[in-house]
Parts: C-alpha cells; sequence; structure tokens
C-alpha cells in the first residue's frame, strides 16, 4: 500500500482519530477524584470541567461550519491532532506550572477540547470522501472506534493506575499524547479527497433554510441525548444497583456499554449497505426505548444492567446512521453539514445526561426514574424518522 495513494491508510488514520477522541472525553474524568483528593478542588468546580470541554467542541463546531471548506481537510484534521497532544501534556504538566492547579488543568481541557472539535468536524467528511463503494458500512465502522477507544482508556488506565498507583496520572496523560502525536504526521501523508466537487458545499444559509436538514439535526440531538443519558450515568447505576466498587462499577457500567455500542456500529457496517436507513434507525429507537424500560423498571438489578447494555447496542447506529443519511439526502452539504450537525448532537450529548440529573433529583436523588424519564429521546427520533420517511415520499 502507498500511503500517499491508498485511501486504506486514509481510513486508518481516521480511525485512529476517533480513538483520539476517546482519550480526549474519557481519560480526565477517570481522575476527578484524583483531583477533588490532590489538589483538594471542589466537586462543583470538577463538574465545570466536562462542560468545559464540550462546551469548547460546541463552538469550535460552530467555527468550523464557517471555515473548514476554505481551510481545508488537512490543515484542520493535522491542527486538531496537534491541540489534542498539546493538551493531554498540558494535563500532565499545566497545574504544576500554574498558580492554580484548577486554572492549569481547565486550560489544558480547553486546549485538547479544541482538538476534540476539529476531529469531531472533519474526520467524517474525510471518511465520506474517500472513493469507497460502501459508504454507510464506513462511516459506521470509523465511529465504532470511538467505542473501541473508549473501553482502551479505561481498560489501560485502570491497569495502569493499579499496577504503578493513580500518582503516575501524570506521565498516563504523557504517554496518551503520543497517539495524537504520531497520527499527526500520518494525516500529513495520506491522501484526502474532496467531499463535494470542488471543494464547496452548501452555504450555512442554504442548510438552514432546507427543511429536511431540520429533521437531521433533531435526529442528531437524539441520538447525542439517548446515547449518553445512559453511558454517562452507567457507572453510577451500576454501582448504585449492584453495590458493587467503583472499579467494578466502570467495568460492569460504562465498558459494558462501550462493548456493545462498538459491536453494534461493527454489525452495521457489514449489513448497513443492504437496509434502509429510516426503517434501521427506527428500530433502533424502538430497541432503544425498550432498553431504557428494563434498565429503569426492572426489579433485579442484573436485569437492570441487561437494559444498560441493550441501550448502548441500540444507539450504536444512531450517531453514524444519521450521518450517512444526511450524505444521502444533502449530497451537497459539504463539511459545513457535518459540522452544524456534530453541533445538534452535541447538545444532546449535554442535554441528555443533564435532563436525567434534573429529573432524578427532583424525584428524591432517584436514578430509576430520571433514567425513564430518558425514554423521550428515543421516542422523538422515532417521530422525527416517521416524518422524514413522509417527506421523502413527496419527493
Amino acid at each position: 500500500m502507498n500511503i500517499k495513494t491508498d485511501y486504506r491508510h486514509t481510513a486508518a488514520a481516521c480511525y485512529i482519530g476517533y480513538i483520539t477522541q476517546a482519550i480526549v472525553n474519557n481519560f480526565a474524568p477517570l481522575l476527578f477524584v484524583t483531583f477533588h483528593r490532590e489538589y483538594n478542588i471542589s466537586l462543583d468546580k470538577i463538574g465545570l470541567l466536562v462542560t468545559l470541554n464540550f462546551g469548547t467542541q460546541l463552538l469550535v463546531d460552530l467555527v468550523s461550519a464557517a471555515i473548514a471548506d476554505r481551510v481545508g481537510y488537512r490543515r484542520l484534521v493535522v491542527a486538531a491532532h496537534a491541540f489534542a497532544a498539546a493538551g493531554l501534556v498540558g494535563l500532565g504538566v499545566l497545574p504544576g506550572l500554574f498558580g492554580s492547579a484548577y486554572a492549569g488543568i481547565a486550560a489544558a481541557v480547553v486546549i485538547y477540547a479544541i482538538g476534540g472539535g476539529l476531529t469531531e468536524v472533519v474526520i467524517s467528511p474525510i471518511i465520506e470522501a474517500c472513493p469507497f463503494d460502501k459508504k454507510s458500512s464506513a462511516m459506521s465502522l470509523l465511529h465504532s472506534f470511538y467505542c473501541w477507544g473508549s473501553v482502551l482508556v479505561v481498560l489501560v488506565s485502570t491497569a495502569v493506575f493499579s499496577a504503578f498507583g493513580v500518582s503516575c496520572w501524570r506521565a498516563a496523560a504523557c504517554l496518551w499524547a503520543v497517539i495524537p502525536f504520531l497520527n499527526m504526521f500520518y494525516f500529513t501523508r495520506v491522501p484526502i479527497g474532496e467531499l463535494v466537487e470542488g471543494g464547496r458545499g452548501m452555504s450555512i444559509k442554504e442548510l438552514v433554510t432546507a427543511r429536511v436538514f431540520w429533521l437531521l439535526a433533531l435526529l442528531m440531538v437524539c441520538a447525542g441525548a439517548s446515547e449518553l443519558a445512559m453511558s454517562q450515568w452507567a457507572s453510577a447505576f451500576a454501582e448504585s444497583g449492584l453495590s458493587v466498587s467503583k472499579t467494578v462499577g466502570d467495568l460492569a457500567g460504562p465498558c459494558f456499554f462501550a462493548v456493545l455500542m462498538g459491536l453494534s456500529r461493527v454489525l452495521h457496517a457489514k449489513i448497513g449497505e443492504g437496509v434502509e436507513l429510516t426503517k434501521y434507525l427506527g428500530i433502533c429507537a424502538v430497541v432503544c426505548a425498550a432498553s431504557y424500560l428494563l434498565a429503569s423498571l426492572s426489579p433485579l438489578p442484573v436485569l437492570s444492567l441487561l437494559g444498560c447494555g441493550i441501550c448502548g447496542f441500540s444507539v450504536g447506529a444512531m450517531w453514524p446512521g444519521t450521518f450517512s443519511l444526511a450524505s444521502r439526502e444533502c449530497p451537497r452539504g459539504g463539511t459545513a453539514m457535518f459540522a452544524l450537525l456534530a453541533l445538534a448532537g452535541d447538545c444532546g450529548c449535554g442535554g441528555g445526561p443533564t435532563a436525567v440529573g434534573f429529573v432524578s433529583a427532583a424525584l428524591g436523588d432517584d436514578l430509576k426514574k430520571g433514567l425513564l424519564s430518558a425514554i423521550a429521546f428515543p421516542l422523538l427520533m422515532l417521530a422525527v424518522l416517521m416524518i422524514m420517511r413522509k417527506t421523502m415520499k413527496e419527493k
């Protein structure tokens, strides 16, 4: 394989890019208790780090929608990996250099979040622009690597901390930075195609005046909310439901969820080209709603945990499937479309877990009832898909 002409190298670099995205989003949360103990940072300020991460990514999504086609994919994806690597190194170094350890951590979060936001915007269109026959399958396989990356971060970090103690977290942060650093150079060599002829897609004004775009954006909100409402609460749910340690809870909750979500995306990559996407996503939404019912209403903790895993399996195709549907329905959408859809998805990622938290708190800190409320997201997705199918028939 010639690295400069073979698009299989491009796909490999994109897969590593999504592993980088998983590192950016999942490594620091493993250290939240450590930050609290080591630097005496309050839990509410630590919680703001999550908001800072995804808030920065949202802003990057918005800015990228306006500039991505002009700047070019290669420059943006190389910059994305540079920011990710710098932010991870900064996480290990900056708390000791700043007068306030919290300020150092926050600065590192902002830096790698810029990389995460750029990665989210450009990786999917880079894959879509590759001359592969099975576009939907390639997209789903790409997004499965975020799941495998999430599992990798939890398992490797847990193993390292168990072997050498959590005090080695600074070195671990710098070691994780090696992946985006090396992939940055990989992306300077691989071939990168154009998503639309001439490199220019629809303008933001053209997109926001198209009815189908808003339907797609709603699907992305529902996809992000359906996924994160469960995954962000999976550890706490496993701990409270099964009365196990945090380590076991992380493995039984988030890891179980991520593994099944990854398997779902691999399955979609295998069969996705032979099914109608709106029907497929509709089935996923129904199964997702059922999984929330099982997780929240089952009297047996093991069945509740099974519901958590089924939820991971059901949401696996939602995000990449919506991207593939968008490419089909808006072939001239370009990078602006992917950026705005990523923005919509991130809004769902933030809103879903927050809604569960608010409902749980309002009902006496009852997490099961909070999770039950999240059934609204897959049901809304099902309704939007029905409207979209009707719209497509009227064309």
